[in-house]
């Protein structure tokens, strides 16, 4: 497999993806069907390496892809995290069984979600048990931002063992006490499938059950990853929102009495709106480009502490500026049209929305502090799993 095969399959899908994802968000219709297209076209597989039948793209070549998605539609962008992650951490830390397996299981279409968050205590902590049982081991708890986990094959979930250590285990989605509850209520992202997991005295077998949860002390490669995907995320929102706001003004908008132009297309206000927007989302998707560089570099000198703390820091200044970016875009939208742009059958407002809860998983004024610390003292960013 080419990498440039897969986006060849990416140009014919993705078109199909975008037509009905505002009228989905509208009407909040889960996209099964669109998200199982992707899968069983391999869409995921851009990181496997060849020998193991993979496209072996650079972090570059898969981020751009996400880039994509999310203009298409950053729901499903934003539900696939999982996925792309689950992958480029057993690039870093699976085990040769492990990648044999997984990667043959994604090239043949399955979807992985993800149950590793917890609310109600301190960020990060877990709550969740689990305990041996004879010759398995029982799993119980309760997970929310179950982010993708209603469209998936496989649940990957994180508990403390008997020893107070986190586990990191994955089941498939039919198992027996593992419930999915579409509860997400989130006022953007609202079809990611972001919900509670429920584990119920579920049964984890030995052979489910990954290894510890990865170290919080050192740094790797895909953080900043998973970092830089989210940014990624907003790079679509704000093409999105540029597609948007060109079509409004060219399909409904009308120029305001007092302008000097018949066609909205021609009034300048309406010109510098959308001119503001193109240059925003052109921004949001050159810094993202640019530090997923900083990853590819990392991973040729394999995992250089140095060119990882580079990385950390240069996706951190990259997300803070697609942030921005996507907001201040996805609010211009409205500058195109009058009234009528707020009519809820257009559902323009779903770019800030979408923007707005994206960057609210990571706050980024955080980020630009971290960056901050790192110029002016040296510090390094921390090692919290968010840089």
């Amino acid at each position: 497999m080419r990498v440039v095969d897969l986006f060849e399959r990416a140009a014919r899908i993705l078109p199909k993806v975008a037509a009905g994802a505002a009228e989905r968000e509208r009407l909040r219709v889960l996209p099964h069907e669109q998200i199982r297209q992707l899968a069983n076209a391999q869409l995921f597989t851009f990181r496997i390496p060849r020998g193991h039948g993979g496209a072996g793209s650079t972090v570059r070549e898969v981020i751009r892809f996400v880039i994509d998605l999310a203009a298409a539609d950053s729901n499903i962008a934003q539900a696939l995290r999982p996925d792309f992650s689950f992958i480029e951490g057993l690039r870093a830390n699976g085990t040769d069984d492990e990648r044999e397996l997984w990667f043959g299981r994604f090239l043949g279409g399955a979807v992985v979600g993800n149950a590793g968050w917890e609310i109600g205590g301190a960020n990060g902590a877990i709550s969740a048990r689990i305990s041996r049982a004879g010759d398995h081991f029982t799993a119980k708890g309760s997970k929310y931002y179950s982010t993708g986990s209603l469209y998936a094959d496989w649940v990957s979930a994180t508990a403390l063992d008997d020893d107070d250590q986190p586990v990191s285990f994955i089941v498939p989605r039919d198992r027996e006490g593992l419930e999915l509850v579409d509860d997400f209520d989130g006022m953007g992202q609202r079809l990611t499938a972001s919900g509670t997991t429920n584990l119920h005295d579920m049964t984890v077998f030995a052979h489910e059950i990954r290894h510890r949860a990865i170290s919080r002390d050192r740094r790797s490669p895909v953080t900043p990853f998973l970092q830089l995907y989210l940014g990624a995320v907003q790079a679509g929102i704000a093409r999105n929102a540029l597609a948007d706001a060109v079509a409004f003004a060219r399909e409904r908008a009308r120029p305001i009495r007092h302008s000097s132009a018949e066609r909205s297309v021609d009034d300048p206000y309406v010109q510098l709106a959308v001119g503001e927007i193109s240059a925003r989302a052109f921004a949001a998707e050159s810094v993202i480009l640019a530090a997923a560089s900083t990853i590819d570099e990392v991973w040729a000198a394999d995992f250089d502490n140095d060119l990882l703390t580079t990385a950390s820091v240069t996706v951190a200044q990259a997300q803070f500026l697609a942030a921005e970016a996507a907001l201040r875009a996805s609010e211009l939208v409205f500058d195109v049209g009058g009234g009528s742009a707020t009519a809820r059958e257009h559902n323009l407002d779903r770019h800030w929305r979408n923007a707005r809860t994206v960057a609210n998983h990571n706050p980024r004024l955080w980020k630009a502090a971290v960056v901050g610390a790192y110029r002016l003292t040296g510090a390094e960013p921390p090692t919290s799993g968010l840089f």
